[in-house]
């Protein structure tokens, strides 16, 4: 029956852990549909797509209208209007290269929408691990203002009989005035993380948030060269500079086509009137008209292109930069996962035994020793000891959360 009882109550905590987290993805999708800074970076990344196809496009044709004020007369009557229209054409290649440097430009932006909903997801889930803390705070701040209590009663029976100083109880009611402040804060602060929470998902009057009664203590799923790998291939920030390199390639192609001829052809069509012979009134059709644009003042285009070079080794530095720092980063948040790991490990020992003192001391105190000091020194370590492996156990959690983060998962 024992073993019946542990196994039905491990089944329980872990359904309350998945409970929590199936929350969670709850409000990181209710975060990605309404978090106005996220809407800022797709409609950034939407508004790069309408790029392509106006780099694609040929420059917009001419239509020239000339009416003659004094007719021009010829052979075959006087010219009273004509009509010209004309297209001017690229050098070949010329628009496909700002094609493709716009669509890179434009997988760019996304890769920052990307980056923007990782970072949303991981504020969220802080956020998330914070109110678990602050509120796990609270209830055992209320189960130690509960036990001084029954340290008071003790206390004042002691004293009634003799048997104690009344400064046994003037302590106690210094440690229960210090903890009912210390509560006050924790729920102003519960206020002020619930407030943060719901803005982060965009959502009105602050409706409840849900947490967990006890966190889900799971471990991160990859090896650390893996996710160090994984930052290195799969970074947002990373893949946003690298699609910006590929644009740069393509405005390097742009700017050295630019300096190439480009070409126009046109038509003229000239309106004739009644001359004084037999072709009179007969419309003149000419075509074609071909036209070159020379490239002549080559300083232009050598310095566009000189543009595009400084510009593609000052990516190539960022992007190295870039590694140095998330790497940086990375190291310092694995440090902090194992060091949660640790402390979860320490003070899961450190509380048991802490309570077995506690109880040890108290049943002396009833029995006539006087150390009453040592325990309320002993309740500020299971105090402590209770806080500390709550507050490991949320760091853990966010730690892994920032390294996922970090992996562009």
């Amino acid at each position: 029956m024992k073993k019946l009882l542990i196994i039905i109550i491990i089944g329980m905590l872990i359904s309350s852990a998945l409970r929590a987290q199936n929350e969670l993805n709850s409000y990181l999708e209710t975060a990605a549909r309404n978090n106005p800074g996220l809407k800022v970076r797709f409609n950034e990344y939407m508004a790069a797509l309408e790029k392509a196809p106006q780099a694609k496009a040929l420059p917009d044709p001419q239509i020239a209208f000339a009416y003659f004020i004094s007719p021009v007369e010829t052979r075959v009557g006087p010219q009273q209007f004509k009509i010209s229209a004309s297209q001017m054409f690229p050098w070949f290649g010329t628009l496909k290269s700002a094609e493709n440097a716009s669509i890179q430009e434009a997988k760019a932006k996304y890769e920052l929408f990307e980056e923007t909903k990782s970072e949303l997801f991981n504020n969220v889930k802080n956020n998330y691990y914070d109110l678990y803390f602050n509120n796990k705070a609270i209830k055992i701040t209320l189960d130690n203002l509960d036990i001084l209590s029954s340290f008071k009663k003790l206390a004042l029976i002691k004293v009634e009989a003799g048997l104690v100083s009344a400064v046994d109880d003037y302590r106690i009611e210094m440690e229960i005035y210090d903890l009912e402040n210390s509560l006050a804060l924790l729920r102003d602060k519960d206020y002020v993380l619930r407030i943060a929470f719901n803005n982060l998902l965009n959502t009105e009057g602050n409706p409840e948030i849900i947490v967990p009664g006890d966190l889900w203590t799971d471990d991160i799923a990859y090896e650390k060269t893996a996710a160090l790998d994984s930052i290195r291939a799969l970074n947002h920030q990373l893949l946003n500079i690298d699609f910006q390199q590929q644009a740069l390639v393509y405005k390097k192609e742009w700017a050295t086509k630019k300096g190439n001829p480009s070409f126009k052809i046109g038509f003229d069509y000239a309106f004739v009137g009644k001359g004084e012979n037999n072709l009179s009134g007969k419309d003149a059709f000419i075509f074609p008209s071909i036209g070159i644009t020379l490239p002549l003042y080559r300083s232009k285009y050598k310095a566009m292109v000189n543009e595009v070079v400084y510009l593609e080794s000052a990516k190539a530095d960022e992007k190295i930069n870039k590694i140095n720092v998330l790497e940086t980063v990375f190291e310092e948040a694995w440090k902090d996962y194992r060091d949660a790991n640790r402390r979860i490990v320490l003070y899961n020992r450190q509380l048991e035994l802490a309570n077995i003192s506690l109880k040890l001391l108290e049943t002396d105190y009833s029995t006539g020793n006087k150390n009453f000091e040592e325990i309320l020194r002993m309740d500020r370590k299971v105090l402590k000891y209770n806080l500390e492996l709550e507050k490991a156990k949320a760091d853990k959690q966010a730690s892994i959360s920032f390294i996922t983060y970090l992996m562009g998962k």
